[in-house]
């Protein structure tokens, strides 16, 4: 339905639509986990496949009619499949977290122990905060960064040899730098556990082949759609374990969920099709770049950052500017530009206030920011926390940028 047909039904939701749409055509985001989709994803998601009941799996339905829906998820795993060079998947969940708590049931169905990041260094709340079910239902453990803020291989080997995990959990919300997989798995092997993976931030840069490939390594890798990927929202699980997929496809259904979500399943398939193409591999080295560059110039500015050689980087506002996270998040986002509070290794401050920023390129990569545009996004965020820029001249300064770039409903 397009927004005059939303708005012949319900004006106050397509008051809202526009209202969101003029927010992210005016504004420069920087949330590293959000990205927009293209016209035919959104197509597909808002299309009469919403429809359709499907629980169970292509020619393993619980309801008749599943003829075409059978075609749609199959094809979207088959997509999924070639384009990570995977055997199985299960294009199923409704997010990362679903896909998350699938891939813990497939390979600890009576609980377990896992040992992953520390939360406050990079990790997701799924991966084991006191706040989510990951905690409740299974045994965390964790490694840390090192003083550099980087993965220290050697330390997690030693930390799994006197914790003897179940499961050694890699993949990050907010680490910037390449993880090395073959590492991780040499160390599964040597303390005998399982190698899960959560790709869901780097996921895009993996198809491109910019990074190194987990499913090559990992018993199970799980990822959102919606990031890097530039997909609907959603999850999905991967392996090459004939025996794991069987213990995913259930832990997904019945176990955690329903009737799955067709419309966005065919989402995800269109996204799959484009992450292939030559077109998106550009894209992917271009929101490589940028970040580089912005990173490069408030480091040359005096902010004390993170290194980068992925799709984010972090920013510390308390010792950079005298700013918490919150205070610079806000400040920004009255100056149109939207970032996220984060916490940074061996933060002094609470998750509510965090000392510092994630910073990330994907989503304005995809609107057509170059490498110069990166530079100019710096010094505004420098200018605007150092109080060297008003925020009515801020404004005009991001218009100018953001009036360069593709609209959102020209992606």
């Amino acid at each position: 339905m397009t927004m005059q047909g939303v708005g012949m039904m319900d004006k106050e939701i397509s008051n809202l639509i526009a209202l969101e749409t003029k927010r992210q055509n005016e504004g420069i985001e920087l949330i590293a986990s959000e990205n927009y989709t293209s016209k035919d994803i959104r197509d597909a998601c808002g299309s009469i496949l919403t429809n359709k009941y499907a629980e169970g799996y292509p020619s393993k339905r619980y309801y008749g009619g599943c003829e075409y829906i059978d075609a749609v998820e199959q094809l979207a795993i088959d997509r999924l499949c070639k384009l990570f060079n995977a055997k199985y998947a299960n294009v199923q969940p409704h997010s990362g977290s679903q896909a998350n708590a699938a891939a813990y049931r497939a390979l600890l169905p009576n609980g377990g122990k896992i040992l992953s990041l520390v939360l406050n260094d990079g990790g997701h709340l799924t991966h084991g905060s006191p706040v989510s079910f990951s905690s409740h239902l299974y045994q965390f453990v964790h490694y840390p960064l090192n003083k550099d803020g980087k993965l220290d291989y050697d330390k997690i080997l030693e930390i799994a040899k006197i914790e003897k995990p179940d499961v050694i959990l890699a993949g990050y919300s907010a680490y910037p730098y390449a993880i090395d997989f073959s590492k991780f798995r040499k160390i599964c092997d040597e303390v005998n556990c399982y190698l899960m993976v959560d790709m869901a931030h780097i996921a895009g840069l993996i198809a491109a082949g910019l990074h190194q490939n987990p499913v090559d390594y990992a018993d199970i890798v799980t990822s959102t759609t919606h990031k890097t990927l530039r997909g609907p929202r959603g999850g999905i699980i991967l392996t090459n374990s004939e025996t794991l997929i069987k213990k995913i496809n259930s832990a997904i259904f019945p176990y955690y969920q329903g009737g799955p979500l067709e419309h966005i399943i065919a989402g995800k398939a269109i996204c799959f099709k484009e992450a292939s193409s030559d077109m998106f591999k550009e894209y992917a080295r271009q929101v490589i770049e940028n970040t580089k560059a912005c990173r490069d110039e408030l480091y040359r500015l005096g902010a004390i950052v993170s290194d980068t050689n992925n799709h984010l980087f972090l920013l510390n506002t308390l010792d950079s500017y005298n700013l918490t996270g919150l205070e610079a998040q806000i400040l920004l986002e009255k100056a149109n530009i939207t970032t996220n509070k984060n916490m940074i290794p061996n933060d002094i401050l609470t998750p509510n206030k965090t000392s510092g920023l994630r910073i990330g390129f994907a989503a304005i990569t995809t609107r057509g920011c170059n490498k110069n545009e990166a530079i100019l996004i710096a010094n505004l965020i420098h200018n605007i926390l150092s109080n060297k820029l008003s925020i009515e001249d801020a404004r005009k300064q991001v218009s100018m940028l953001t009036n360069n770039w593709k609209k959102i409903e020209e992606i």
